[in-house]
């Protein structure tokens, strides 16, 4: 059995699992990464993505650089361009992000799930009754970017990015073992909560989710960044009009984005747990 095998094969034992990447310093752990990836040292680098390709299938062949200053380099990578384009139709809200889809469906009055079985609030993840009144009874889609994934994140549709509230909170992992054994996770952590307008006039919120090893989350319409030395729940009132497929921001780490959209918003064909999805691919439709 290969390095990548046995490593693999230990990370399957989900007690193991959620030992190594959840109790752990998990806060001082993703201070210290956001530290070290930025470390601009020929050998720390080129060590730190050869132990990377180790535990992951990092593929860097789309990536628009084929040299890197730093892991952090690296990890916030941009592709070459036109390898993600986004579907013209104006009528389609496409995926934000490369992601695995998780769970996906219709929100219950204001209760939406991270798996089966599993609920938590509208209220708890958002924190602001006016955006759980929008989402009420709406679609909620949730996408997990492993290690490997491209990381940066992109407009789903024309429109009006209106306000951002960064909540802060705890990193724990985001990968289905941990899903399954920590209630509410998704409301425990550091997120951002990205309320949108499209051009016809309904109201579609993008959550992206820290976890563990994310230093930060960058936006760049706020040229500001988030992480845990911002305090939350912050308020950031925004007016920046966006294009479909611009570019958003991005992570320092995999994570989640969670996608909450009106109640009349269908999925697309290709949205089925499990299956991976590239930013700018049909992620739901409105009707006509």
């Amino acid at each position: 059995m290969t390095v990548r095998g046995l490593i693999s094969a230990l990370t399957q034992q989900e007690d193991l699992n959620f030992l190594l990447t959840n109790r752990i310093p998990r806060a001082a752990l993703t201070r210290f990464m956001g530290w070290f990836s930025k470390i601009e040292n020929p050998l720390v680098r080129d060590a730190s993505i050869a132990c990377w390709r180790m535990f992951s299938d990092l593929d860097l062949s789309e990536a628009r650089k084929t040299e890197f200053k730093s892991l952090h380099d690296c990890f916030t990578r941009e592709l070459r361009p036109g390898l993600r384009p986004s579907d013209p139709d104006p009528s389609i809200v496409v995926s934000p992000s490369d992601g695995i889809i998780g769970a996906h469906g219709a929100i219950e009055d204001t209760e939406l799930f991270q798996i089966k079985g599993a609920g938590y609030s509208l209220m708890d993840l958002l924190g602001d009754p006016q955006l759980v009144d929008a989402h009420r009874n709406g679609r909620f889609v949730t996408l997990r970017l492993t290690s490997s994934m491209y990381h940066r994140f992109h407009a789903v549709s024309d429109s009006r990015i209106e306000q951002v509230t960064f909540i802060s909170g705890d990193t724990w992992n985001v990968n289905p073992i941990a899903l399954k054994r920590v209630e509410r996770l998704f409301c425990k952590n550091e997120r951002a909560v990205i309320r949108t307008r499209l051009a016809s006039g309904e109201i579609l919120t993008l959550v992206p989710v820290a976890a563990i090893l994310v230093a930060s989350i960058r936006l760049h319409f706020l040229d500001i960044v988030l992480n845990a030395a911002s305090r939350g729940p912050t308020v950031f009132p925004c007016e920046t009009n966006v294009s479909k497929g611009d570019e958003l921001g991005w992570f320092e780490h995999g994570s989640t984005i969670i996608v909450l959209a009106p109640d009349h918003f269908e999925f697309c064909d290709n949205v089925r747990e499990g299956a991976r999805i590239l930013a700018g691919q049909p992620l739901m439709r409105k009707p006509a």
